[in-house]
């Protein structure tokens, strides 16, 4: 029997955001890529972040990379009325259309319920498993109900 092909995808400032915000603490992308291994053959394995430029981020982008992730970056937009922009909902949601016919499991690293509609989606269309991870507390129902597992992002995955 083959392995599961299981493709991740990861709303990098959601969840370091809302782990900070729940938790105090930084998400172990390390600990989640052993975890999700054992289920079966990561066959992609997507990060997306806003590029800042500064030296925490670059080494954090590095070991990313080193664990295994793809890591694609949008330039990070200061407004002049000093509002911040760096958005990848649109990018993710391409990117999980076009793998969702090529692989059995759909992984999102989000709490942003704007997603809701596209897990749904892909599970009718495609008829694959997907899986969200987010922190409890503030990842949206939508995206909660919508897919086929949730995982509370806890202790166990985190730094």
């Amino acid at each position: 029997m083959t392995p599961k092909k299981i493709a991740i995808f990861v709303d990098v400032q959601n969840i370091y955001y809302t782990c900070r915000q729940a938790y105090g603490r930084q998400f172990n992308y390390r600990k989640l890529w052993q975890h999700i291994s054992h289920e079966g053959e990561i066959s992609s394995a997507t990060a997306y972040a806003i590029h800042r430029g500064d030296d925490g981020q670059l080494k954090f982008q590095d070991a990313l990379k080193h664990i295994g992730f793809d890591v694609k970056l949008k330039p990070f937009i200061q407004r002049s009325d000093g509002s911040a922009k760096g958005d990848w909902d649109v990018g993710i949601t391409i990117d999980i259309m076009e793998a969702a016919s090529e692989v059995d499991s759909v992984i999102l690293l989000s709490g942003d319920g704007d997603f809701g509609l596209l897990m749904l989606k892909i599970h009718q269309k495609y008829g694959i498993d997907t899986q969200v991870y987010g922190v409890p507390t503030l990842t949206a129902k939508s995206l909660i109900d919508s897919a086929c597992q949730y995982h509370e992002i806890d202790d166990a995955l985190l730094l």
